[in-house]
């Protein structure tokens, strides 16, 4: 399972791997209980992990890299249903977390999703493809330079407009 493909669906507990979409929604299936269901996006909105950043005293920083703290820490997992002990926990954890603008809802989801990830040995990580990377900024310059070369050839199109009746 990759982390590419999980999503958080508002209005449902849990993390979700997004099989396929369609325009009016997409079928998951649950991490939790490995259930499969269409969920609308008339009532529910996606969230790919990949895209979830957090707020911080500098730049935000992208959620792998407070999953990763997590993870590389020597402190103890909090319960996730006492607040302020997950409030501590990040402060030692991720220090430089704005704890003005994270909500301590926002701190308990990290600390469940953690330990779903961990439960499915999810790899923490983001997508990266450089081979994508690599032959589109190869072909780029190709393809203007033939765009370019078509328009030298091409001679001017003469448009003919209706006349106007009397």
């Amino acid at each position: 399972m990759e982390y590419s493909k999980l999503v958080s669906v508002t209005g449902l507990p849990g993390l979700f791997e997004l099989l396929s979409s369609k325009a009016d929604g997409g079928v998951v299936k649950s991490l939790e209980d490995k259930s499969t269901k269409f969920v609308s996006t008339r009532v529910h909105n996606f969230s790919h992990l990949e895209s979830i950043e957090v707020f911080t005293t500098a730049d935000n920083v992208n959620l792998v890299d407070i999953f990763k703290a997590m993870t590389d820490s020597s402190e103890k997992m909090p319960d996730e249903k006492d607040a302020a002990a997950i409030k501590k926990y990040f402060e030692k954890v991720y220090p430089t977390m704005d704890f003005d603008r994270v909500y301590a809802s926002d701190m308990k989801k990290m600390v469940k999703w953690l330990g779903i990830l961990q439960a499915n040995n999810v790899v923490i990580e983001l997508s990266d493809n450089p081979d994508m990377e690599g032959t589109a900024t190869e072909n780029k310059p190709k393809v203007v330079e033939q765009k370019a070369a078509a328009v030298k050839a091409a001679p001017p199109k003469k448009i003919n407009m209706p006349r106007k009746m009397s």
